[in-house]
């Protein structure tokens, strides 16, 4: 297996580069599917349609807004972001953990998956208005995607390790997917084509790589962990991992594809950085250090940047004021470009990217705050929300539909 060559090779020669396995596909002992059809041509750029000039006109009337759900006090704060005042807040379902920007991009969706209850649902939100509609019960709603060609909401259940394709409006079941082998199945992303998704296996170590025409899983990819990791008690600019890494498997989070289509970069907490997966043949070819708790991925507007939120810590309870940053990786070269420290301290999760790209929103985990991050030089604010934000979304996006999560717009 060929590792890549523009991706740290110092750090190869010192063992911090690793190589995935693939494991057997789903009902096959064979080789997986994915490697014995030829990719589609890939695009020159996936992210094409997410610049500021191609925002709908569809969108005109919605108003700029940030929604964040807070998963302890189960509620949404919904901030201006003009003023970075909170200007209104309503109440969800149980533990909501992600606001999701529906296909058609007319309306949003908070999942509030209930953890280790049967009280999973799925609240809507009026973006014209900022206010919420009629919860609709689901099975375990941790996340929630589209599929490309909009026909399906795919839900997310996690603890029941499946996803359940529902109809787009009305949330009534289509059908369902059950992954066995992926414990804790939570993020995904799109081939161009949108013929496969991959989604991330959080407790496994794994990502799956789905099939959405044949409804099945093509295979398992195994990611291994680096010979060291950073660690948590030391300096926040320290440069490169130095703490030996005794983790067998690692805690893969958020995933998004490149830009020309042909990689897939996946954050893993416990591996404190990004691995790089070569989608034609579904192995791991690199791996890029970024700090504490890698988590959360969002491309820049324009398409030439990654920007990675490294939580700072590897728990999934941390503590406030944690080794939080964000790291900026180049995605032509695969190098980190900046790094990013929360001041203070911080837990920096999930959010979106501006309309225009001048902003970085994150949610702080567990500072119950809010990060806007200025993508042209680090400079952090604060605003105080509720009890343990988590996947929250600006809102209005540029793209011609949404694919899900907290905006993975095309």
């Amino acid at each position: 297996m060929k590792t890549h060559h523009l991706v740290y090779a110092a750090l190869a020669a010192a063992g911090l580069i690793a190589t995935g396995s693939l494991l057997a596909a789903a009902q096959s002992s064979s080789a997986p599917a994915a490697a014995a059809a030829p990719a589609a041509a890939a695009p020159a750029n996936v992210y094409a349609g997410i610049s500021p000039a191609n925002l709908s006109p569809a969108l005109r009337d919605h108003l700029p807004r940030v929604y964040v759900p807070n998963l302890r006090s189960n509620d949404v704060y919904v901030i201006d972001p003009e003023t970075l005042k909170v200007v209104d807040k309503f109440k969800v379902g149980v533990g909501p953990q992600h606001v999701v920007p529906a296909w058609d991009m007319q309306s949003l969706w908070v999942a509030n998956n209930a953890e280790r209850t049967n009280k999973g649902s799925l609240t809507p939100i009026d973006p014209k208005t900022g206010k919420p509609g009629t919860q609709v019960a689901v099975d375990d709603p941790y996340n929630m995607y589209f599929s490309p060609d909009g026909k399906s909401a795919i839900v997310v259940a996690e603890a029941l390790h499946r996803l359940d394709f529902r109809d787009p409006k009305t949330m009534q079941m289509q059908y369902s997917i059950d992954v066995p082998q992926c414990g804790g199945i939570n993020h995904a992303d799109f081939s161009p084509d949108g013929r496969y998704a991959m989604f991330t296996c959080e407790f496994a170590g794994s990502v799956a790589r789905i099939d959405l025409a044949t409804r099945k899983v093509e295979g398992y990819l195994k990611l291994s962990m680096p010979a060291t990791r950073f660690s948590e008690k030391d300096p926040i600019d320290q440069l490169l991992a130095n703490e030996v890494c005794s983790k067998k498997k690692g805690m893969p989070q958020d995933i998004r594809v490149s830009p020309d289509g042909k990689r897939y970069y996946i954050a893993d907490m416990d591996a404190d950085g990004v691995h790089i997966v070569d989608a034609a043949s579904f192995t791991k070819v690199g791996f890029i250090p970024t700090g504490v708790g890698a988590h959360g991925l969002y491309p820049s507007r324009d398409g030439t940047k990654l920007y990675v939120a490294n939580r700072g810590t590897h728990n999934i309870h941390g503590k406030p004021k944690g080794k939080g940053r964000v790291t900026v990786i180049d995605f032509a070269t695969e190098k980190v470009v900046a790094q990013w420290p929360i001041p203070g301290g911080g837990s920096p999760d999930m959010g979106n990217v501006s309309a225009d790209g001048k902003y970085l929103w994150l949610s702080g985990r567990f500072d119950d705050v809010v990060y806007r991050i200025d993508t042209a030089n680090g400079d952090v604010r604060k605003i105080k929300v509720g009890q343990e934000p988590h996947g929250l979304t600006v809102w209005p996006q540029p793209g011609r539909y949404s694919l899900g999560h907290t905006g993975n717009m095309r």
